[in-house]
């Protein structure tokens, strides 16, 4: 069975946002993304305290992915640091895992 991962990301525009997860879906590098509204960020940015209300990307993908969504989500990103975290999926509902394979190989 292929590793699957889910991709964190924020974004700061929803028209933006939608746009961006169309695009990777499209291409076959996610499955699914939601997109989670009304999200707070608070970090520190070139010295300033920033605290930015943003959405929460959740792109659904697998490890031999990655690669080529990170690249393809840097390129689309306006942010110049966009965050892009991948964490491991151990495990999950075995229907829903084989529906992920079958989104992400109708490109192959």
């Amino acid at each position: 069975m292929m590793e699957h991962c889910i991709v964190l990301s924020t974004h700061s525009d929803a028209g933006e946002a939608e746009q961006l997860a169309e695009a990777l879906v499209r291409e076959g590098l996610a499955a699914c993304v939601n997109i989670v509204p009304g999200i707070r960020s608070i970090y520190e940015w070139r010295g300033e305290l920033v605290h930015d209300a943003e959405l929460l990307l959740v792109i659904k993908s697998r490890s031999d992915r990655y690669p080529d969504l990170e690249r393809r989500l840097a390129e689309l990103h306006p942010y110049e640091v966009p965050e892009i975290i991948r964490l491991p999926m151990d495990g999950g509902y075995t229907p829903y895992l084989q529906w992920l394979d079958t989104q992400l190989d109708r490109q192959q």
